[in-house]
């Protein structure tokens, strides 16, 4: 009897089981105030910059050098950490984060040229703690072939998703209602202190250091695998969807003469993203993770095809509330996706690759939406998700057979089952 009750359990694990895991609120906690910078720091940028400048040209192209620098260095801090650890790695990127966005800060406010600020954002966006990933890896240690692997993965995206409901709202009432640089000062500050303190969480570090078994094989790169670069590329698609809406509802309050509604519209479109994440990890899928990858890219670009027509506070709100339902079923599959491709050795360095291109994806949107917004007004800026996501679509569809498992995991794989998995699928 004990035995059945077990199985049963474990084929239905719940969040309430999986924070139970010992040590996990440890590094929670601190991980979350840690994740702020992502959700904050773009939106800050493009807030104070655009105050002190006057154009949303200038503002999308400081906050697209930060995204752009954050793709980049991304990849490599996850391999650092791979090898080093978490620790070695997030220690000294959070200081030289807190003080590059404070110069950031200061340079912006007194009118600083261009080039300045550029130089300034190119530190602050390459210092970006990869705490996201770096929570995901812990998961995986400790939960390493447990079911509760698949709803650890909806958790995070949920986390990332209520990251987005909390700091872009944050940012821009302090921006809007304290001071212009208040949101960047703020991001600094929870990024500081929420990295230090996760940092000090040394018992659910995962293991760093060559792979057992490795032996002198050198490690391959995540990106090698080619269903992490389909994966790459459709969450481009994404970053565009979060950068074209943030500088295009900051550009449509401005014109109504209604900057404190930015707030709300990214929350309403941010709280889809948080609600759809926690019904992706209650439900029971039939189908493969593939194919509900490209189903939700399908129905993401077809909810932001709808973005430009929106005249009322009221219909962007319902619009940025749908595209924001559409966006966390296709970050959690992706993510699941990699529980499967990637070998356990290489999946901080997956996950920051994915979190890149989020961002990568993210400097992309606010430079074009920034240019179009400016030009032709804030109905053209939500072109740029429409754009984005129809692209990372037609790339899914073509690639799609490059998304499936390999027939003979590597050694070191622990494939984990797609979220909201109870019985094994197939992988279509």
């Amino acid at each position: 009897m004990a035995s059945t009750v077990t199985s049963n359990a474990a084929k239905r694990p719940g969040y309430g089981q999986l924070l139970r895991t010992p040590g996990a609120w440890g590094f929670l906690l601190p991980g979350f105030a840690a994740r702020q910078p992502f959700a904050m720091l773009t939106i800050g940028i493009v807030l104070l910059v655009q105050h002190t400048t006057g154009s949303y040209g200038t503002a999308g192209a400081v906050a697209a050098v930060t995204g752009v620098s954050m793709a980049l260095f991304a990849p490599q801090s996850g391999k650092l950490a791979d090898r080093f650890g978490q620790r070695a790695v997030l220690v000294p990127g959070v200081l030289v984060h807190a003080a590059s966005v404070s110069a950031l800060t200061a340079l912006a406010l007194a009118g600083a040229p261009l080039w300045a600020l550029f130089a300034a954002a190119v530190p602050s966006g390459a210092s970006v703690p990869q705490v996201g990933p770096m929570v995901r890896a812990r998961w995986a240690a400790r939960l390493d072939g447990s079911p509760l692997m698949s709803t650890a993965a909806a958790f995070e995206s949920v986390t990332d998703e209520f990251t987005f409901v909390v700091g872009p709202v944050l940012a821009t009432a302090l921006c809007t209602g304290v001071h212009p640089a208040a949101g960047l000062i703020a991001e600094a500050s929870l990024t500081l202190f929420g990295g230090l303190l996760f940092a000090a969480q040394r018992s659910t570090q995962p293991a760093h250091g060559p792979h057992p078994g490795a032996g002198s094989r050198p490690r391959a790169s995540a990106l090698s695998v080619r269903g992490v670069r389909v994966l790459v590329v459709a969450f481009l698609g994404i970053g565009s969807v979060f950068g074209g809406m943030q500088v295009s509802l900051t550009a449509f309050t401005e014109e109504i003469g209604s900057p404190g509604a930015n707030g709300l519209l990214y929350g309403l479109f941010a709280a889809g993203n948080m609600l759809a994440g926690v019904a992706v990890g209650a439900i029971a899928w039939k189908s493969g993770p593939r194919r509900r990858l490209i189903l939700g890219y399908t129905a993401l670009t077809a909810a932001a095809s709808l973005l430009w027509s929106a005249q009322s506070v009221a219909l962007l709100g319902a619009l940025g509330l749908a595209v924001g339902l559409c966006i966390a079923p296709a970050l959690i599959t992706g993510y699941t996706l990699v529980e499967s491709l990637v070998p356990a050795s290489a999946r901080t360095e997956a996950f920051t690759w994915l979190t890149g291109a989020v961002a990568l994806g993210q400097a992309a949107g606010v430079t074009v939406a920034g240019r179009l917004a400016d030009a032709y007004g804030s109905a053209a800026g939500f072109l740029v998700p429409l754009g984005g996501t129809a692209l990372a679509l037609v790339t899914l569809v073509a690639l799609r057979s490059w998304l499936a498992a390999p027939a003979s995991a590597p050694a070191d794989t622990a494939p984990a089952r797609g979220v909201g998995h109870r019985a094994p699928v197939a992988v279509d």
